[in-house]
């Protein structure tokens, strides 16, 4: 099939586009260019009236002979769309209400056009962390960020096999899942002016598996003109991470899952379209090759041509370097400690700290994500060994240096590189900042407590910035009286500041602590350290991430 989209994103700005009209408080529509959508209020934490429209279909459900394939334009409907509700999210294990007709996004807004105006506010788009396989786009909730004048887009995307099969060949050239988020933001650029946003204004921001989405999005053809600024949050292919023209052993591994033949990928394809999403999608821990390991399976991967419209057409890094990106202002972010409490893992099970002791060179390219079963490898195992780890067996007195290795492995190492190549190469400028404000919770506990595990404490981990951003229902929706609610207003205000005026502080702002927050440049390595207070501070982990520039050096890349 030809994967080439046609879209028409011009937008006839007529009164027409924006009007809505409300029969009541509890019930409001908007006239979009494919037709009439229907909302539901929601509130912010201010008090203020959102409207908010939920469950909204952005491309045509993936399903049926659109199943592997690339997420198609969603068609106008005629009467009125009900979005009041969420839609269901992507097959995924232990997750209600969910569906493999899951391409729904959700956008949130404190004010609506009307006959006369339109707010045109900047626009905050957020690609949804979980490791291209988990969560979705309805667990970010607009209750902290709607409290400023943005407009808020989440959405979901397809995820593991069904959005990421990729078999180097025309059967499944694979990036589905990235291209549905292209196709979200082709949707947005049609049609969010109708919500009060400005399409000329949209500012994109991932974390984690988001935050690699997001790092791409830079270098993808398809993406171009599609938005304006890049917030890249705990996540980026630009490091260690793998990034070849197939997974065709993975496609193999999720055919045998499901009693299919793995011969080829024709027949792969050809079983896997008999089989249930919900099958597919239970297969998930199957794919666990040490411990829960490897945290990312299902890579982006560098598209053959196979007539098709491709998201990566090269190595990012290549392509940075040969300056084919978009020269944006960027954002990148990292917590203080990342994924280190995974190590805390090796506490369950004694077999695996022992297994990884004997068995370094195998496990460490599974767990700090890097190439297999070469020289190369090897070497680097042996390298990040000595390093992290020197030349003793590993006990639990070692747990807290395995964390540093799945903190740098996982995320630090692939952050630090993108924020450096971007000082370099941008001609806008790059802001990095480490979170290491610990507040009372974190995405980190144990069993029914609310102590952070391990005996030094490792309060602030992945994901744990998000606290401050999003209602997440897992923890309380902090109030003003919150002692979190200062770092929720500092980190919402800057996202403000960023998607409107490119800088996240525009002007020394008592409430930002009085702080300049300089970009990263060449010759000045700087970050914001967000604690109680922000401060600026200069060469991040500088020990540890120069040891990763070394086993991974650019010139290896670009040959």
């Amino acid at each position: 099939m030809h994967c080439a989209f046609i879209f028409i994103v011009t937008l006839i700005y007529g009164a027409a586009s924006y009007h809505h009209h409300s029969n009541h408080d509890n019930e409001f529509i908007v006239s979009t260019p494919l037709g009439s959508v229907k909302g539901a209020p929601l509130e912010t934490v201010l008090g203020k009236k959102i409207y908010s429209f939920r469950g909204v279909r952005y491309a045509k459900p993936p399903i049926n002979e659109l199943r592997f394939q690339p997420p198609e334009p969603v068609e106008s409907w005629t009467g009125i769309y009900d979005a009041t509700e969420y839609g269901a999210s992507c097959p995924q294990p232990e997750v209600n209400n969910t569906s493999e007709d899951c391409l729904f996004l959700n956008v949130y807004t404190t004010k609506l056009p009307d006959k006369k105006t339109n707010p045109n506010r900047p626009v905050l788009v957020f690609f949804h962390p979980g490791g291209y396989y988990s969560w979705g786009g309805q667990a970010f909730g607009p209750d902290y960020l709607l409290d400023q004048d943005v407009v808020l887009v989440t959405l979901n995307y397809r995820l593991a096999s069904l959005g990421f099969l990729s078999t180097g060949d025309k059967f499944a050239p694979g990036n589905n899942g990235l291209k549905d988020h292209v196709m979200a933001l082709r949707w947005i650029k049609q049609n969010i002016a109708s919500f009060g946003g400005n399409p000329n204004l949209v500012t994109i921001s991932g974390y984690s598996a988001g935050g690699s989405t997001t790092s791409l999005m830079l270098v993808s053809p398809m993406a171009k003109g599609l938005f304006h600024r890049a917030i890249i949050m705990s996540g980026s292919s630009f490091g260690n991470w793998p990034i070849r023209p197939h997974q065709f052993e993975l496609a193999q591994k999720q055919a045998r899952f499901v009693n299919c033949p793995d011969t080829d990928s024709e027949t792969i394809i050809k079983c896997l379209n008999t089989k249930s999403a919900t099958e597919i999608g239970d297969t998930l821990y199957s794919f666990d090759e040490f411990a829960y390991d490897p945290i990312v399976q299902w890579l982006p991967v560098i598209e053959p041509d196979c007539g098709q419209e491709r998201f990566l057409t090269d190595h990012p890094v290549k392509l940075l370097l040969r300056g084919e990106f978009e020269r944006v202002p960027v954002i990148t972010t990292v917590t203080a400690e990342e994924f280190k409490y995974t190590a805390w893992n090796l506490l369950e099970n004694a077999t695996w700290l022992k297994e990884m002791d004997e068995n370094f060179e195998k496990v460490a390219p599974i767990s700090f994500i890097y190439e297999r079963n070469t020289e190369n490898s090897k070497h680097i195992s042996r390298e990040l060994r000595k390093f992290y780890l020197g030349d003793d067996p590993l006990t639990e007195k070692s747990l807290p240096q395995i964390g540093k290795l799945y903190a740098d492995g996982v995320i630090g190492f692939a952050v630090n590189r993108v924020a450096k190549l971007l000082a370099a190469k941008n001609s806008e400028p790059t802001y990095y900042y480490k979170l290491g404000y610990e507040g009372r919770f974190s995405f980190h506990y144990k069993e029914n407590s609310t102590e952070p595990e391990g005996n030094d404490r490792i309060c602030v981990v992945h994901h744990d910035d998000l606290l401050y951003i999003f209602y997440i229902s897992r923890f309380p929706r902090f109030n003003t009286t919150d002692p979190e609610y200062s770092t929720v207003r500092k980190f919402t205000t800057m996202l403000k500041n960023f998607a409107l005026v490119g800088k996240p502080i525009p002007h020394v702002d008592h409430y930002l602590d009085d702080t300049e927050w300089k970009p990263i440049t060449p010759g000045n390595n700087v970050y914001l350290d967000i604690g109680e207070k922000m401060v600026m501070r200069e060469n991040l982990y500088e020990d540890r991430y120069s040891l990763w520039e070394n086993l991974f050096p650019l010139p290896k890349i670009l040959n």
